[in-house]
């Protein structure tokens, strides 16, 4: 559902155009009878589950340092090639 509120009123009501677009509604602000803005819910984000890679096991390599060409390309630096 949409609805449409002028300025002033949402100036005055805001907190409660807030709740109202927190929880899946539109709202359209109108400036002189006319639509201005658009209020409008975020998505909601997944909350991250701990223990995605739990299991999960780093060999030696991971631990080795990278190839100086590789280092290079991390920090921004050319190899001159």
């Amino acid at each position: 559902m949409t609805a449409m509120v002028n300025v002033h009123e949402a100036k005055t009501h805001l907190s409660r155009l807030l709740e109202r677009a927190h929880n899946g509604e539109e709202i359209i602000l109108a400036k002189a009878g006319k639509p201005y803005a658009r209020l409008m819910p975020l998505p909601r984000r997944e909350r991250r589950r701990l223990g995605q890679l739990a299991g999960l096991e780093l060999g030696p390599e991971f631990f080795e340092p990278l190839p100086e060409e590789e280092l290079a390309a991390w920090e921004g630096a050319h190899t001159g090639e």
